[in-house]
C-alpha cells in the first residue's frame, strides 16, 4: 500500500483538525463522530480530497495496492466507481467490512443487502471537484443552505466533521429521512442525464435553463413512482430543489451511464409492473431510454 502525504497548499485557511466530538449513539448503531484515520480507496477527484483533509495517519489505495495494517480501525472510504466495489469488498478484511463508507451515485441497497452489509456508512455526495487538485464545489443552493450533501450510518458523524475541515457541509440523517434524501439524489442524476442525453450531451446548466418543462415531467414521473416503490413521502418542491443544484454545477456534462446503478433501477420497476400485467408506471423515462438505445 501506500501511504500518502497530500501536499496541504490548496486550502490555506481549513483548520488544523477536527473539533473534538462525542460518540453519538444512532438509531441503529454508535456513531462515530470525530474525524479518524481512514483509509481512502481510489485517488481521484474525490479521494484526494478527502486525503488533503485528512492527516497524516490517513492511507491512499491505488488500484492493485493490498488491505493496509493499519490504521486497524476508521472508517474505509471508497471514491471509485460503482464497477469497483464488489471488488473493494472482497479485498477488505472482513472484520472490517462494517467499517466501509459507500458515496457512489446510483441505488446500492440491494447490493449492499447481498453483501451482508445493509447498514454499511452511505454518503449522499453533493460534491464537485472540476479537475484534480482544484477547490470543491459545495452542495448549497438558495433552497438547501444547510447543504445537501447527507450521509447516514456509523461513520456518518466523522465523515461530516472531515468536511467541516474545509468548510464543507454535511447533514447526519438516519432513517426514513435518508432513503428520502437518496431517492431525490438518485432522480436528480436519472432525469438530468437522460433529458441531457436526448438533446445530444448538453450541460447539466442547458438542460435546466433550456429545457425545463420536459425535465419537470420526468422528475415528477420519478420521484411519484419511487415514492411508491421506498414507502417515502418527499418534502414539497423536489423539482425546484433538483433544478437549484442544477444551476450550481451547471458546467456538467449530460450521460447516460452506469445503468444498472441509476436508471436500471427505475427501468426495472418498469419491467415488473408490466410483467405483472400492469401498466408501466414510467412511460416518459422508458421512452427517453429506448430513444437513447440503451434498451430495446
Amino acid at each position: 500500500f501506500r501511504s500518502v502525504a497530500m501536499m496541504r497548499n490548496l486550502f490555506p485557511l481549513l483548520l488544523p483538525s477536527a473539533v473534538a466530538m462525542h460518540v453519538q449513539r444512532g438509531a441503529n448503531s454508535i456513531r462515530m463522530s470525530v474525524d479518524s484515520p481512514a483509509v481512502i480507496v481510489g485517488g481521484g477527484r474525490i479521494g484526494s480530497l478527502l486525503s488533503e483533509l485528512g492527516g497524516p495517519d490517513d492511507v491512499v489505495l491505488k488500484r492493485g495496492d493490498p488491505f493496509p495494517d493499519f490504521p486497524k480501525e476508521g472508517p474505509i472510504y471508497i471514491c471509485t466507481r460503482n464497477d469497483a466495489l464488489a471488488g473493494i469488498v472482497e479485498a477488505t478484511p472482513a472484520h472490517r467490512r462494517e467499517d466501509l463508507v459507500f458515496m457512489q451515485n446510483g441505488m446500492l441497497g440491494t447490493f449492499l443487502e447481498e453483501k451482508g452489509l445493509a447498514s454499511a456508512t452511505q454518503v449522499l455526495l453533493y460534491l464537485a471537484v472540476a479537475k484534480l487538485g482544484e477547490p470543491p464545489i459545495d452542495g448549497i443552493t438558495e433552497f438547501n443552505p444547510e447543504g445537501l450533501t447527507a450521509a447516514t450510518g456509523k461513520w456518518a458523524s466523522s465523515f461530516a466533521a472531515r468536511l467541516s475541515k474545509g468548510a464543507l457541509k454535511c447533514r447526519t440523517i438516519d432513517g426514513l429521512e435518508f432513503t428520502s434524501a437518496m431517492l431525490e439524489k438518485h432522480v436528480w442524476i436519472c432525469s438530468f442525464m437522460m433529458v441531457g442525453a436526448l438533446h445530444g450531451g448538453i450541460t447539466v446548466g442547458e438542460v435546466e435553463a433550456e429545457h425545463a418543462d420536459e425535465l419537470a415531467a420526468l422528475v415528477s414521473e420519478l420521484c411519484t413512482t419511487g415514492e411508491e416503490t421506498l414507502g417515502v413521502t418527499l418534502p414539497p418542491g423536489a423539482f425546484e430543489r433538483l433544478a437549484a443544484y442544477g444551476r450550481s454545477v451547471s458546467y456538467f456534462p449530460t450521460a447516460v451511464k452506469e445503468f444498472e446503478w441509476r436508471n436500471g433501477w427505475f427501468w426495472k420497476i418498469s419491467q415488473d409492473s408490466i410483467s405483472a400485467g400492469k401498466p408501466d408506471p414510467l412511460p416518459l423515462h422508458s421512452a427517453g431510454l429506448k430513444k437513447l438505445g440503451v434498451v430495446a
